[in-house]
C-alpha cells in the first residue's frame, strides 16, 4: 500500500510517520544472524546472553530505530486471538491502494486508517504469517488525533520480547514480530556484524540498511523460518 501525501499528515499525527517511511525501505533479513541471537535469548532475564556479558533492547533503541515515541499512555490489551483479514490471497488493505485524486477528507481518513493498520498489523505486532490483523486495533483507529497519545515503542518491545521467549521454545519454528527492529539493533550494536557499504547515518536508523522492495515483498519477509 504506497505511503500517499494526504495522508501524510495523519501519521505525523500519530507519531507512526517515521515508522510509514521504513514501509518502502526495507532490508533482506538475515536468518542466521537472527537464528544466532535468538539463541542467546534469555526468558529469565529478557537479555541476550553474550561472552562478554548480557545486554537487551531498550526503548531508546526502538525510538532510535524505528522513530516510535517512547512517552504516552500504555497500549494495553491481550495479542493472542488473531482474525483473518485476507481476501483472495491479498491482505484486505489493499483495496484501498489507490487514493482517487479527487477523494474527500473523509475518504482520504478512511485510507490513513487501512494505512496505519497496515502498519501495525505487519510491521509491529505481525503474526506468524504475517496476513492476518488483530481486531484490537479498530477502536484506536476510531480517532485519529488520539493515535499520537500512545507509547508505541513500549508496545513494540513489549510485543519484540514476547516473540523472542516464544522462539526459544525448541517447538516454534517462525518468529513473528518486528524483526526490523531487532536485525537493526544488531547492525547498530555489533559493528562488526554490519554488512559493508552501510555507514550513512540517517533517521530513523533501521533506514540506513534499507533496500526498495515492494509491500507483497515487504509481507514475504516479515517472517522467516530458522529452526
Amino acid at each position: 500500500m504506497p505511503l500517499h501525501d494526504r495522508i501524510i499528515p495523519y501519521l505525523e499525527t500519530a507519531e507512526l510517520y517515521h515508522l510509514a517511511r521504513l514501509n518502502s525501505q526495507w532490508f533482506w533479513v538475515d536468518e542466521p544472524l537472527l537464528s544466532a541471537f535468538i539463541e542467546r535469548w534469555r526468558p529469565e532475564t529478557h537479555t541476550f546472553h553474550m561472552p562478554f556479558g548480557e545486554c537487551s533492547i531498550t526503548l531508546q533503541d526502538v525510538a532510535y530505530q524505528l522513530g516510535l515515541p517512547i512517552d504516552g499512555e500504555p497500549v494495553s490489551g491481550c495479542l493472542t486471538e488473531f482474525e483473518n483479514f485476507m481476501e483472495h490471497g491479498r491482505p484486505a488493505w489493499e483495496r484501498f491502494r489507490v487514493l482517487p485524486a479527487d477523494a474527500s477528507d473523509e475518504t482520504v481518513r478512511v485510507y490513513a486508517r487501512a494505512y496505519i493498520l497496515m502498519l501495525l498489523s505487519s510491521q509491529l505486532f505481525a503474526d506468524k504469517n504475517a496476513n492476518r490483523v488483530h481486531l484490537r486495533w479498530l477502536p484506536y483507529l476510531a480517532s485519529l488525533d488520539d493515535l499520537g497519545r500512545y507509547s508505541w515503542a513500549s508496545a513494540a518491545l513489549a510485543w519484540l520480547y514476547r516473540c523472542l521467549c516464544r522462539g526459544t521454545n525448541r517447538n516454534v519454528v517462525n518468529l513473528a514480530g518486528p524483526l526490523q527492529l531487532l536485525q537493526s539493533w544488531i547492525f547498530w550494536r555489533f559493528p562488526t556484524l554490519r554488512p559493508s557499504g552501510f555507514d550513512r547515518f540517517g533517521f530513523p536508523l533501521a533506514s540506513r540498511f534499507g533496500f526498495i522492495f515492494s509491500v507483497l515483498e515487504l509481507f514475504n519477509i516479515m517472517c522467516y523460518s530458522s529452526f
